[in-house]
């Protein structure tokens, strides 16, 4: 059984990018990639912090994006052959990773949190997910709009909260 989570990161971070995509311009797409790909490998190590998490995850697939299509009208076209990767989107990597994104505070806290799993020594540089600059902010302009990100952070919020003991710590702007 593998042992990672490679597929459910790239394909959650492919559905993101589709659902709210980069300006024009390469810099921008690549830019908007990279901090979809940190929001959701940090979400995913969150949502699946031991390895049995994983093997389980492996055994029983993630959810898929059906639901996520159908609350952001962001459905595939029904032509088109490259559908495959959508069963590997996590509703709930997702929303937690949307939650990350509109919120570099909590991606913070979130990246604190990692030591708490086997994933620890994997985390790398979060720095464009937890102090975007200037031009990452661009880049990602509706990836990281609180508002267009909240039908979907919303579906698993409380989760995200609990597994950082933040529920009930009154975030601003969040119940």
């Amino acid at each position: 059984m593998p042992a990672d989570l490679t597929a459910l990161i790239a394909a959650s971070a492919r559905w993101l990018q589709a659902a709210y995509p980069a300006p024009t311009g390469a810099l921008s797409r690549a830019l908007a990639e990279a901090q979809a790909r940190q929001a959701v490998a940090l979400a995913a190590s969150l949502c699946y912090p031991t390895s049995m998490d994983i093997q389980l995850l492996h055994l029983l697939a993630p959810s898929g994006s059906h639901r996520l299509d159908w609350l952001t009208g962001c459905e595939p076209h029904p032509d088109d052959p490259d559908t495959a990767w959508r069963t590997w989107v996590d509703e709930t990597v997702v929303s937690w990773a949307a939650c990350l994104l509109a919120d570099p505070a909590l991606a913070a806290r979130a990246h604190q949190a990692l030591a708490t799993t086997e994933h620890h020594s994997d985390a790398g540089s979060l720095q464009r997910l937890t102090h975007p600059s200037v031009l990452d902010s661009e880049a990602a302009a509706l990836l990281r709009h609180p508002d267009l990100l909240e039908s979907i952070a919303v579906l698993h919020r409380s989760q995200l909260l609990e597994r950082l003991n933040l529920h009930g710590a009154g975030l601003p702007g969040r119940p």
